[in-house]
């Protein structure tokens, strides 16, 4: 019943975070929530939120029919009170209340690495975000793009390519990919261990002002964002003021400065944003250098295998950490 009163309450409309998990905790049951009226909402938050319609057994009845659509596809959400709920969300402005999912949790301590885009790249750029994707994953980060046309897709297909793993977040519902190219992709995504993620319920479609609002989630899953090529305009451009918002890391690719599609990525570099053509140069800026710069991914295995019982994303996570708190 916590799940049906979960999804109720992440449908009352003109509710902020706070307001919405106040109410998750405090409301003891279904039955306490149907008696709800507007004026405890009012006498709750010292305000009077939005509401033009006011039903809590409508919304019971929505969620209902979410959780049973949820069941047949295999979805699943979270919350902020579940400890499974990412950390690096919690400190978003606005982060998401119910957060459903496709496919297997990663462990958020690990390096996660947006890489975003134009849907309409050059080959050249193509062949950078996918290389770029390889690289990364191969050294245990998980890979955190949007799942769409040009540089998302490649970004998703370089990290399955290596066998690593990758977070596709969505700007519609967990049950459906969009666009239907990528449906193959996305099925890849989801065999070789990845996970869809969407803070919309199953049968939510992909209008236009979804996608800006996902990008803010890309980029706080992340401790960097890599711009690869974006023109002046581009949606990718919202995912790297995010980036800044949130103080994590933003990088561009070389191939972006250089490109006709790279507009938008020439300007951020010429903003200052580092400039990078290889993984290595991520890490380099993130102080992996000297007797920590690992010269090949076989060298990497052996020392997570031989050192510790980390996986590779953990093991890096934490020679990340302890490079951050040196520099401290």
């Amino acid at each position: 019943m916590k799940e049906l009163l979960a999804l109720s309450i992440g449908s009352i409309p003109s509710l902020k975070f706070s307001e919405r998990v106040s109410l998750l905790e405090t409301v003891r049951g279904v039955e306490d929530f149907r008696a709800l009226k507007p004026i405890d909402l009012v006498s709750r938050f010292r305000r009077i939120p939005r509401n033009t319609i006011w039903d809590p057994s409508i919304l019971l009845e929505s969620a209902e029919k979410i959780a049973t659509v949820m069941m047949k596809r295999g979805i699943q959400f979270l919350t902020p009170l579940d400890s499974s709920y990412p950390p690096q969300l919690k400190e978003i402005y606005d982060p998401p209340f119910l957060l459903f999912y496709r496919g297997i949790l990663p462990s958020w301590n690990e390096t996660f690495l947006a890489i975003v885009g134009t849907r309409q790249p050059t080959t050249e750029g193509r062949k950078a975000a996918y290389a770029l994707a390889k690289e990364a994953s191969s050294l245990g980060m998980v890979i955190v793009s949007g799942l769409a046309r040009g540089i998302d897709g490649e970004a998703h297909k370089g990290a399955v390519d290596s066998g690593g793993k990758t977070i596709a977040v969505l700007g519609h519902g967990p049950d459906s990919v969009y666009p239907m190219s990528n449906r193959k992709l996305g099925e890849r995504v989801l065999q070789e261990g990845g996970m869809f993620l969407s803070e919309y319920p199953p049968g939510t479609a992909p209008l236009p002002y979804h996608f800006p609002a996902r990008n803010r989630m890309i980029s706080g899953l992340s401790r960097g964002v890599v711009v690869v090529e974006a023109p002046l305009g581009s949606g990718a451009l919202i995912t790297s003021d995010y980036a800044l918002e949130q103080g994590r890391d933003l990088f561009v690719h070389q191939v972006g400065m250089e490109s006709a599609q790279g507009g938008g990525t020439k300007q951020l570099g010429e903003e200052g944003a580092p400039v990078v053509g290889t993984c290595r140069d991520i890490l380099n800026y993130w102080g992996m250098r000297g007797d920590q710069n690992l010269e090949t991914d076989s060298q990497l295995a052996r020392v997570h295998n031989t050192a510790t019982n980390l996986s590779p994303g953990q093991w890096l996570a934490e020679q990340l950490r302890e490079e951050l708190e040196r520099k401290r």
